[in-house]
């Protein structure tokens, strides 16, 4: 497993160092089995009802985790369509593992599920994720443009 860390000029909210209110999640890829693997124990600041996760929150993990398996096919795709099936509430203070992988591939769209366990297996919440792959000059060129307005 290699780390995944949070890049230092990367303002994500969910994965970036850059970002002072980000919560600069640290996933794993599995590169022999193209996987990515997050272990995390959330505090009650990200919470929604008392004592659980936000649904947004669930939302962005399972996102985060699709988001990074785009790298094994060596390409910059964005999320064009997330859906999120939430099975149990997913307790705050309680170690969750995220687990993300591609299921299919035509042309430019990529399509990638995730699962949110507890620490027993027990799926809390399941992701599918549609990401379009996008030319990674254009993306520069547009990124450029909106940092300099």
């Amino acid at each position: 497993m290699r780390k995944l860390t949070p890049q230092a000029d990367n303002p994500c909210f969910g994965c970036g160092a850059a970002n002072a209110r980000g919560m600069k999640l640290e996933f794993e890829s599995d590169d022999a089995s193209k996987r990515i693997v997050g272990r995390f124990r959330l505090g009650s600041e990200y919470q929604g009802g008392p004592g659980f996760l936000h649904g947004g929150i669930i939302a962005l993990l399972l996102d985060e985790a699709m988001g990074k398996v785009n790298r094994f096919s060596d390409v910059r795709a964005v999320t064009a369509e997330l859906s999120v099936e939430f099975k149990r509430p997913v307790p705050v203070e309680a170690e969750i593992v995220v687990e993300a992988f591609q299921v299919e591939r035509n042309g430019r769209t990529l399509v990638h599920e995730a699962e949110i366990r507890d620490l027993a297996g027990k799926i809390l919440a399941k992701g599918r994720g549609r990401f379009v792959i996008v030319d990674r000059e254009e993306y520069a060129k547009k990124l450029h443009a909106a940092k300099s307005q």
